[in-house]
């Protein structure tokens, strides 16, 4: 196998971003303001330190949104084999489904997804 295209293509994507933080180094206007080296937030001024502590909620529902997007990932290729699979491949997604299901069910009556 030929590794010219990639010896190609690997100092081209380094040099290519390179050239254009160059370029816009050399030519973007340069005028510090307070306003403008301040956080900016939604429009909001900031208000305390970076460092205060999350609630544990945030981390909790960003868990479990991660958790159940990583489960729908496995059914793309059930999706693109279900001829294939056949009536086997339909109950194991079916219980695979379920499980999923029965888990939301859970996290939900515990009160994992309650916003206040």
């Amino acid at each position: 196998m030929s590794y010219l295209p990639l010896a190609l293509v690997i100092p081209l994507a380094i040099l290519v971003p390179l050239l254009l933080l160059g370029v816009q180094w050399l030519l973007a206007p340069r005028r510090p303001d307070p306003a403008k080296l301040s956080p900016y937030e939604c429009g909001a001024p900031v208000l305390g330190s970076a460092h205060s502590r999350m609630p544990v909620k945030f981390y909790v529902v960003a868990v479990l949104f991660l958790l159940f997007d990583i489960e729908t990932i496995f059914l793309f290729p059930w999706a693109v084999l279900y001829r294939r699979l056949g009536l086997f491949g339909l109950v194991e997604m079916g219980i695979f489904l379920g499980v999923l299901a029965l888990g939301l069910v859970y996290v939900w009556r515990k009160g994992a997804l309650e916003w206040e």
